[in-house]
């Protein structure tokens, strides 16, 4: 299988992975980035787009989705890989000094630098405690939708109370056959006008809403063919096609705390006095999956870690060249999709 070759491999995609490609960029290098969610964004994304956040410098309050959306666009101009549904797993260390890291789908990425954004570590999906669920992962049940157009004119069943559940019931049912959202509570803990639009959709006989009520059982020959479900103290069964139980999402380092580095109570240690290097020269380890003495789990700082990484990631990508601070007021920022945002400087007068 060939290799996704890049200068620096990212782990994660959440702010703090996304602004280092921006950081990365401006220094002429090029950015792959691995996260185990469908799509960028981290926790921002998938728990809580539509909370607000307060301490972004010049942002007086910012949605954490809208975040997000910005920082996509500040880092469309470096052109980034992504490599997304999958978990960083194995890392291998070359005779020439790269890393080859290895996903559980077994595609192999090359960089000189490995800069892990984790968070709070990969993103694995909160399981129903249901006898056979295991038995129809990936042939009918789905813990994420990587893919809409995969769901076309299908029967679909959605277990959920949160933002994710809502709005992919509101997604999925412009393409879905059938849709019905099942959730143990009558109450949804989602944003208001999802729920409104989930109203909306039941009220127009689009989608099926089923409350208080759960999924107990899944049945099948050689795939999900329906479920059982029950609702206050009936029992009902399901014809289905795929059932998404969306439960929210639970934190673990995974195949990351094999690798060797320095850990502290499910974090990873670094030096805080130079660039956030773990103890494996060449790893970095920014955000909130990184620990030091007066560490604070902020975004903000780890903005600040991402920019001193890339600083010593140049050094170490390009050992025989100077790099000279510059100035993105004066410089401007260079794309590598061939744009450039230039500073005006027709203020600038000659005084004689």
């Amino acid at each position: 299988m060939s290799k996704i070759e890049t200068d620096i491999l990212i782990i994660g995609a959440g702010p703090v992975g996304l602004f280092a490609v921006f950081e990365a960029g401006l220094l002429g290098l090029k950015c792959h980035i691995i996260d185990a969610l469908a799509k960028p964004g981290g926790q921002c994304a998938e728990i809580y787009p539509k909370k607000p956040i307060y301490d972004i410098p010049g942002m007086p309050e910012v949605m954490a989705g809208d975040l997000i959306d910005n920082l996509l666009e500040q880092i469309k101009p470096f052109s980034p890989g992504y490599t997304l549904g999958e978990r960083a797993e194995k890392l291998i260390k070359n005779e020439d000094g790269s890393f080859d890291v290895v996903t559980n789908m077994n595609k192999v990425h090359n960089a000189k630098v490995i800069a892990i954004a984790g968070g709070l570590g990969s993103f694995e999906p909160r399981k129903p405690p249901l006898d056979s669920i295991l038995d129809y992962e990936g042939k009918g049940v789905e813990y994420m939708v990587k893919n809409p157009e995969y769901f076309q004119d299908k029967k679909i069943v959605i277990a959920g109370g949160g933002d994710s559940a809502l709005d992919w019931t509101i997604e999925l049912s412009k393409l879905a056959k059938k849709v019905t959202l099942v959730h143990r509570r009558n109450e949804f803990r989602g944003a208001v006008d999802s729920v409104e639009k989930v109203q909306k959709l039941k009220n127009s006989s689009i989608i099926d809403v089923i409350t208080p009520a759960e999924v107990i059982k899944l049945s099948g020959k050689d795939k999900l063919e329906s479920l059982e479900i029950k609702h206050n103290d009936d029992f009902k069964t399901i014809e289905t096609d795929f059932f998404i139980p969306l439960f929210g999402l639970v934190p673990k380092l995974g195949g990351i705390s094999n690798w060797g580095l320095d850990l502290k109570k499910n974090s990873i240690v670094v030096n805080n006095s130079l660039d956030y290097q773990t103890n494996v020269p060449g790893v970095f380890a920014i955000g909130d999956i990184n620990t030091y003495p007066g560490k604070l789990k902020l975004i903000l700082c780890g903005f600040h870690e991402a920019t001193l990484m890339c600083q010593s990631a140049y050094k170490i990508i390009n050992p025989n060249k100077k790099n000279i601070l510059k100035y993105t007021t004066v410089s401007g920022v260079k794309g590598f999709d061939g744009t450039t945002k230039k500073t005006d400087n027709s203020i600038i007068k000659t005084i004689s």
